[in-house]
């Protein structure tokens, strides 16, 4: 029968004592037992994972891939049977990783990180920040935050709150070029938008008139990969940008940064998502993140 969850085992084991023979003693194989399970493994996989010397084991890039992969597999088989020997009650630990985009994540998930970690102290946490449109199996996340519309069907998603969307520009900006009045009126000015979004060129308006949705061509000089980023650039004159609310409005009270179109723009909601792989079984961490989240959310 093959076991190659038990040869993982052996490897994972081996890698993290750099030795054979003491890897041998906790499993209860000689060292020899050991090495041939090992190649076993590399000429299955046509690959050599392991450099051998008399004094330690160096890991090829293959084997640091198949070190990486092997460990996340070990502990999932770990986590199951974790949640069928205790149900719901089920302690979360273990490695959780969390990808959010810059400015959500600085504002509603960091400020709650501690919280999270005093309720769940076995949990460890690998947060990343990034606005980039990232594929979670890839980057070997757990949970990512983001807006917008779920495009993979293999993933699940859970609402996590309701954002409102804004046009915004700089007083001084505003002053140089005019207000625009309707969005067709964005085609003569700058409009500050995301490098990775396919309908970067578009933003999305409602007639007021007959409530249509519909696109509006824009342009400008400027395209980067972050939220902040971006609302500096605004803050800065450079140009529009459309925004959630949540980011700006610190700047609109405080009348650095002015509304416009909102005519076009009533009830511009978008959502936000925890995404996450569609297993059956989600860990025990996983959910734990997915709740906690959820409910700060929705009690502000």
């Amino acid at each position: 029968m093959d076991n190659r969850a038990g040869e993982m085992e052996v490897f994972v084991r081996a890698v993290s004592l750099k030795s054979f023979s003491a890897a041998g003693r906790q499993l209860g194989l000689s060292p020899s037992a050991v090495s041939k399970l090992i190649t076993r493994i590399e000429d299955r996989l046509g690959t050599r994972l392991v450099v051998r010397s008399t004094r330690s084991l160096q890991l090829t890039p293959e084997g640091e891939v198949y070190l990486e992969r092997a460990g996340r597999i070990l502990g999932e088989i770990e986590e199951a049977e974790r949640i069928v020997a205790g149900g719901a009650n089920a302690v979360p630990r273990g490695l959780l990783r969390v990808s959010a985009s810059v400015a959500f994540g600085a504002s509603h998930v960091v400020p709650h990180i501690a919280a999270f970690l005093a309720l769940y102290p076995e949990v460890e946490l690998d947060l990343s920040l990034t606005d980039s449109v990232i594929d979670l199996y890839e980057e070997r996340a757990d949970v990512a935050i983001r807006s917008g519309k779920l495009r993979d069907s293999s993933l699940k998603a859970r609402k996590i709150l309701e954002i409102r969307r804004v046009v915004v520009a700089s007083p001084a900006y505003l002053e140089r070029h005019g207000v625009p009045e309707r969005p067709a009126d964005l085609v003569g000015h700058n409009c500050l938008r995301f490098n990775f979004l396919r309908n970067r060129d578009e933003w999305m308006f409602r007639d007021p008139a007959t409530g249509e949705t519909f696109a509006q061509r824009i342009g400008g000089n400027l395209l980067a990969n972050n939220g902040p980023s971006l609302r500096r650039l605004c803050l800065d004159g450079v140009g529009l940008i459309r925004s959630g609310r949540f980011q700006v409005q610190a700047d609109i009270d405080a009348g650095t940064l002015v509304p416009v179109l909102e005519a076009y723009n009533p009830e511009d909601i978008e959502m936000i998502h925890a995404v996450f792989a569609g297993h059956g079984h989600l860990a025990a961490r996983i959910r734990a993140f997915i709740d906690f989240l959820a409910d700060k959310s929705r009690t502000g």
